[in-house]
C-alpha cells in the first residue's frame, strides 16, 4: 500500500484540465423539485460560520437560534464553527438540537504558534464541549518542503481528538500549485483527517472549484486505495445558491452521491444561507422575500 500512497501523492495536477472540468459544473441546469431538493441538501451541509473580533454571546445565540431553523419550513444546518471562547454558549443553547458545535483551534488562522500553544487551543476547544475541531495547518513549513513535520501534527491533534471529527484547513490559497493541494490533502488524509478543508476564509483565496475539485479527487483516490471515506469541507467565499449548486453537481460527479451528506461534504459558510433561503422561498412560493426579512447572524 506504501508504494501505491506514494504514487498517488506524486500526481501532478494539469491546471487547465482542471478549469476545464470545473467550467462544466456551472452549466448544469437544475429545476423545480430538483432545485427544492438542491437547497435543501445544501442547507443541511453547512457549517453556520462566526469568527470574528467582536463575536459576543449574543451574536453567538442569534447564529444557534437560526442554525437549528433558518426558515420555517427549512432543514436545520451541520454545525456552527465558532473561536473556542463561544463554544459553551453554544453548547448550552444547542444541547438538544441535531446541530454540532464546531470549533477552530490550533492558532487559528495563522497556525504560528508552537505546538505547546497549538494544543492548548485544541484542548480548551474540546473541553469547552466541541463536537468538531477545525485545525491548520503550518504552511510556512509545508512551503519550507518539511512535509513529515505537517503529519506528525496532524497525527498529534488526532489523537488528541480521539473519536471527534478534525478537519484540517490546508489554506490552499497559500499553497502556491493545485499540485501542492493534492500533495497536502493526502498528507493529511494519510495523517488522520476526518475532513480535508480549503480555507480559513480570511484571506482572499478561499475555496473555488478547482481546489475542491482537486481534494474531491484526492479523497476518492484514498478511497479507491483503503477503502476509507473521508471528507471535504469548501470555505470562505462560497456566497450565491448558485455557486453552492455548482459544487454540489462537482461532488455528484467526482465522488458520487454516498458523499452528499454532512458527513462528507460541508460548506464552511456566513453569508450563503440567506440566499439559499431566498431561493428555496421562492422556488417554494413564487416570489423573493426582502432582503431584510433575514436576520444576518
Amino acid at each position: 500500500m506504501m508504494n501505491d500512497f506514494q504514487k498517488l501523492l506524486n500526481v501532478q495536477v494539469d491546471g487547465v484540465s482542471v478549469d476545464g472540468r470545473c467550467r462544466k459544473f456551472t452549466n448544469r441546469s437544475i429545476k423545480k423539485e430538483s432545485k427544492i431538493n438542491a437547497l435543501e441538501q445544501i442547507i443541511k451541509m453547512i457549517d453556520l460560520t462566526t469568527l470574528e473580533g467582536d463575536d459576543s454571546s449574543g451574536r453567538v445565540a442569534r447564529l444557534c437560534q437560526k442554525a437549528q431553523e433558518p426558515m420555517i419550513g427549512a432543514p436545520p444546518v451541520a454545525a456552527v464553527c465558532l473561536y473556542p471562547k463561544m463554544i459553551p454558549e453554544a453548547v448550552r443553547i444547542l444541547e438538544n438540537s441535531t446541530v454540532k458545535v464546531a470549533s477552530v483551534a490550533t492558532a487559528f488562522p495563522a497556525g504560528q504558534a508552537s505546538m505547546d500553544v497549538r494544543l492548548l487551543d485544541l484542548e480548551q476547544a474540546l473541553t469547552n464541549g466541541a463536537d468538531e475541531i477545525d485545525m491548520v495547518i503550518s504552511r510556512g513549513d509545508w512551503l519550507s518542503g518539511d512535509e513529515q513535520m505537517i503529519a506528525d501534527e496532524i497525527a498529534a491533534f488526532k489523537a488528541v481528538c480521539g473519536s471527534k471529527h478534525l478537519k484540517v484547513i490546508l489554506e490552499t490559497g497559500e499553497l502556491g500549485t493545485l499540485t501542492n493541494v493534492r500533495r497536502a490533502s493526502l498528507t493529511a488524509i494519510a495523517a488522520g483527517a476526518d475532513f480535508i478543508k480549503t480555507s480559513t476564509g480570511k484571506i482572499p483565496q478561499a475555496a473555488s472549484l478547482a481546489t475542491t475539485l482537486v481534494m474531491l479527487e484526492a479523497a476518492r483516490d484514498w478511497h479507491d486505495l483503503s477503502g476509507q471515506k473521508v471528507g471535504v469541507k469548501a470555505a470562505g467565499g462560497i456566497r450565491t445558491a448558485k455557486e453552492a449548486i455548482s459544487y454540489l453537481v462537482m461532488v455528484l460527479e467526482t465522488v458520487g452521491p454516498e458523499w452528499i451528506n454532512p458527513q462528507l461534504f460541508r460548506f464552511g459558510a456566513s453569508s450563503l444561507l440567506n440566499d439559499l433561503l431566498r431561493q428555496l422561498y421562492k422556488q417554494q412560493t413564487g416570489v423573493y422575500q426582502g432582503e431584510d426579512y433575514l436576520s444576518l447572524a
